[in-house]
């Protein structure tokens, strides 16, 4: 079977919700949450982030026309659920990279929709950002624990090299496909770059000045 572009966004795009329901289903795991403390930790990371962007667009929100991604949702928290009790022995390293591949993806799909509506490019960019971080955030704010994004870690500053790549991209008239996959390798290097050797923002600390 032939699969064109859409169809293989499509897949990783489930994937990517099935990634990030991971993160809030583990994040829920540490808070000792019950179970559905854990389905909604998994939601919320997993489409709120698009959920926000299809609210701001005034767009249908993509969830409720298309089932697969609450299934998707439902599916990695029961396997979630299940295979705490004996967690597989699995590398480290899998979910940071999984998720940073989530990320380059969701930011793409959220400039993409925004430009498919006509939004301006500056537009494009913050919603791919508030796509790829925003489930994230909400996560962290559940959790009470200061977000991610808002620390120095390089996380919400890839997903904006990446909107910005994609739509630049776009503006040129270079072919859709190229755009895609050069705004998600430049998203997903930096993040992979950032957990590979720590880097990170300048954090402004005022704490000595105040005292």
């Amino acid at each position: 079977m032939d699969w064109t572009l859409a169809e293989f966004v499509y897949l990783f795009d489930l994937i990517g919700v099935a990634v990030f329901a991971l993160t809030g289903a583990l994040a829920a795991g540490r808070h000792r949450m019950d179970h559905f403390g854990v389905l909604v930790l998994a939601a919320v990371t997993a489409i709120g982030g698009g959920t926000i962007r299809d609210v701001i667009l005034g767009a249908p929100v993509f969830w409720l026309t298309d089932s697969n991604y609450l299934i998707a949702i439902v599916c990695t928290v029961i396997l979630t659920l299940i295979l705490a009790r004996s967690p597989p022995n699995l590398p480290r390293w899998i979910l940071p990279v999984a998720d940073a591949c989530g990320l380059a993806l969701f930011t793409v799909i959220g400039a993409d929709k925004a430009l498919s509506m006509g939004m301006s490019g500056e537009s494009a960019v913050i919603m791919g950002v508030i796509t790829g971080v925003g489930g994230g955030l909400v996560r962290d704010l559940l959790c009470q624990r200061v977000p991610m994004i808002l620390q120095k870690e390089i996380y919400a500053s890839a997903s904006i090299v990446g909107g910005v790549s994609f739509t630049l991209l776009m503006h040129l008239q270079w072919p859709s496909t190229v755009a895609l996959c050069i705004a998600m390798l430049s998203a997903l290097s930096l993040r992979l770059a950032a957990i590979k050797w720590q880097l990170s923002l300048p954090a402004f600390d005022l704490t000595s000045k105040l005292k």
